[in-house]
């Protein structure tokens, strides 16, 4: 029988107890596949970094996108406010008649833009009721235009019936004035008679101031066929030589109106029946408690507030007649 033959150098190298080397293929397999995952697992942590970068920025985007959008229905919300006001200035009671529905869009716009996080559709439906407000202006404007140009007619149509109105007034006044004047009663033959009354009660007329006890004012009304038929009061001034109205309240003096608005004293009035186209004999008496002195007596005559007619008369100191 042959004896087995032993490698001795073998034998020679591993010591007796030592495990059996692993083949050098398996091991290189091993830290090649740990390699791998370790390579894979880095390209995985910077992959899903790069994946959060990316969502951050669009997150990031997306938020400046919404504020920009959020700033942009913002600006267009105050000019369609500013716009409105506007409005409101030309024409309140217009804008006014739309109120509750102006205030409902104007509420639910603003409440949008009060939100911190408003999304996109609400930011959406802020600018279609913005849209949906300015179409109400643009109407208000249009309408507001409309009347604005009726005023304008309006306004030309009224001047044009002043400016008629004003002429035909004036016209008016003129022939009232003219009437007026056509209508006062002229005076003739005016006369201011001192008189001496004798105790038989028979009147003489005097040239001395010492001897007179009245004065009578006597003149004609001529024919008038303007001025109307009724009573008419006529208004005597007397003015005293030292040019001082003669004028006693307690012997029936008084004032009048004159037809430019002043006041004039009278001595003595008379209320007489004028009938129209007619002549009449006036005559007015003026007896004072104090004697008359000598000197020039004027006498002026006034009815309808215009004087219609005057004279003098002198008077001498003494003598017996």
């Amino acid at each position: 029988m042959t004896e087995p033959t032993f490698n001795q150098e073998e034998n020679i190298s591993q010591p007796a107890g030592t495990p059996p080397e692993k083949p050098r293929g398996s091991r290189g397999l091993l830290y090649g596949i740990l390699i791998v995952a370790l390579v894979a697992t880095w390209g995985y942590l910077i992959w899903e970094k790069s994946k959060s970068n990316q969502e951050k920025e669009q997150l990031q985007t997306q938020v400046i996108t919404t504020d920009s959008s959020k700033t942009a229905v913002e600006e267009q919300f105050q000019a369609a406010l500013a716009r409105l006001d506007n409005l409101k200035s030309i024409n309140d009671s217009l804008v006014r008649s739309k109120d509750k529905e102006i205030s409902d869009m104007k509420a639910r716009i603003q409440s949008i833009l009060n939100k911190t996080n408003a999304t996109t559709a609400e930011l959406a439906e802020a600018r279609q009721l913005i849209g949906q407000l300015n179409s109400q202006i643009e109407v208000y404007r249009t309408e507001i235009e409309r009347l604005q140009g009726e005023k304008v007619v309006l306004v030309s149509q009224r001047d044009s019936i002043k400016r008629n109105y004003d002429t035909v007034y004036t016209q008016n006044q003129q022939l009232n004035k003219q009437v007026e004047l056509g209508s006062v009663l002229q005076a003739s033959n005016i006369h201011l008679i001192p008189l001496h009354v004798r105790k038989s009660g028979k009147e003489i007329e005097t040239s001395k101031a010492t001897r007179a006890d009245m004065m009578r004012i006597a003149f004609d009304l001529d024919e008038n066929r303007i001025a109307d038929s009724g009573q008419k009061v006529i208004y005597a001034c007397i003015t005293a030589p030292d040019g001082t109205p003669l004028a006693v309240e307690a012997l029936g003096s008084g004032r009048f109106t004159l037809a430019d608005g002043t006041e004039k004293l009278f001595t003595v009035q008379k209320t007489i029946d004028y009938v129209t186209g007619q002549k009449q004999t006036v005559n007015m008496d003026w007896k004072q408690s104090s004697d008359f002195k000598p000197g020039d007596y004027k006498v002026e005559i006034y009815q309808g507030g215009y004087k219609i007619g005057e004279s003098t008369v002198s008077m001498k100191k003494g003598g017996l007649f």
